[in-house]
């Protein structure tokens, strides 16, 4: 095999935790997403191979598993739980690629899905008898100076790259614009209606003195710079080089991809290095670009991989990006490469998915439009 190529991309809505989506499990969201890819691309369940799914919320048990059950895929699909936190939505589609090209599958179903809404509670246990101790974060390195949480690592981002909490507003406030723009035309082609929901939930008009009234998280990070945890759904079917050719449909090749790691303590880095080695990969520059889908679970890391990455902000998140949705954690990556294939569909061209994630990680892929 010399490519694989995504033929099919649809996702839910985006809805902040303990909203609409408040009672769907993980498989609630993920089943009519697989059925409705399948139906776009004119292939039936028996024709799947694997599903890959990414889940970094929920209580373990192999919910790809789970999904693919819940979808009626045929029962030799064991799924294929993955956990690399926000990068792994777009790990999936690479394993996936990986799979096709070996030949190991034809056809292969990769995304992710979240419930953050009914996520379980942890609790930490010790051996000294102590009472368990609930905890919101796992950790992510064996140093606690070294694994700091989320929105502190953002904080520490932007001092360290000196960005304002003013462009990290502006940023926010530019997000919102593009998704209400976006979310102003007819349903997005790329949603898959759920309990009656069409839209992302979110989205709205956001100001400068809304900006200045948020809440502060941590330093300049606050709750308007910052994604919202949320609940959704997203994958691609992902298929060999004679599958793409014997259906008539849409289809992008699946150029390159990355996965790279750096300093722990500021992860929103990662995806720099992971971008540049995508687009080496590739043998293409930023220039080449025609749009990127850079994950804004902060404004602040979106800003870093732009800037540093040498990509024009004019085509990052046309549509508006994970501030204006919300942050499905395993799900998010799958979103971005959602939105690409939708964009590429229409633009033609090459696309660029971007997601940092704890620990230090970033994960890139890169698209072409057929």
């Amino acid at each position: 095999m010399t490519h694989a190529a995504l033929i099919a991309a649809r996702r839910t809505p985006v809805m902040p935790r303990d909203g609409a989506f408040a009672t769907c499990d993980i498989h609630d969201l993920a089943a009519p997403v697989i059925l409705a890819i399948l139906k776009d691309a004119g292939l039936a369940q028996q024709d799947v191979g694997e599903l890959i799914l990414s889940n970094a919320l929920g209580a373990g048990g192999n919910p790809a598993r789970r999904a693919a059950l819940a979808a009626g895929l045929p029962q030799s699909v064991a799924g294929l739980s993955i956990d690399r936190q926000c990068c792994g939505g777009l790990d999936a589609i690479l394993l996936a690629q990986a799979m096709v090209l070996s030949g190991q599958h034809d056809v292969v179903i990769a995304g992710g899905a979240e419930s953050y809404s009914r996520r379980p509670l942890r609790s930490r246990t010790f051996a000294d008898g102590r009472p368990p101790e609930p905890y919101d974060q796992a950790p992510f390195t064996p140093w606690a100076d070294r694994d700091p949480d989320m929105a502190s690592a953002a904080d520490a981002l932007g001092r360290h790259l000196g960005i304002s909490r003013r462009a990290q507003d502006d940023w926010a406030i530019d997000s919102h614009a593009k998704a209400v723009k976006w979310h102003a035309g007819a349903t997005p082609s790329e949603i898959v209606p759920i309990l009656g929901n069409v839209r992302d939930g979110f989205a709205r008009s956001l100001t400068p003195s809304i900006c200045a009234r948020a809440p502060v998280v941590s330093g300049d990070v606050t709750a308007a710079n910052m994604a919202v945890a949320a609940d959704g759904a997203a994958f691609c079917l992902v298929v060999s080089d004679r599958v793409a050719k014997r259906l008539s449909g849409p289809s992008v090749d699946i150029l390159s991809g990355a996965t790279r790691a750096g300093d722990p303590a500021l992860p929103g880095l990662a995806p720099v290095d992971a971008i540049k080695d995508a687009l080496g990969s590739a043998r293409l520059k930023p220039s080449d670009l025609t749009l990127t889908e850079i994950m804004e679970a902060f404004a602040v890391q979106a800003i870093a991989c732009q800037t540093r990455a040498g990509i024009a902000k004019d085509i990052v998140n046309l549509g508006g990006g994970g501030l204006a949705r919300g942050h499905p954690v395993g799900a998010s990556g799958a979103i971005l490469a959602v939105r690409m294939f939708h964009e590429l569909q229409a633009r033609g061209g090459v696309g660029l998915g971007a997601i940092a994630a704890a620990g230090g990680l970033g994960t890139a892929l890169v698209l072409r439009a057929r």
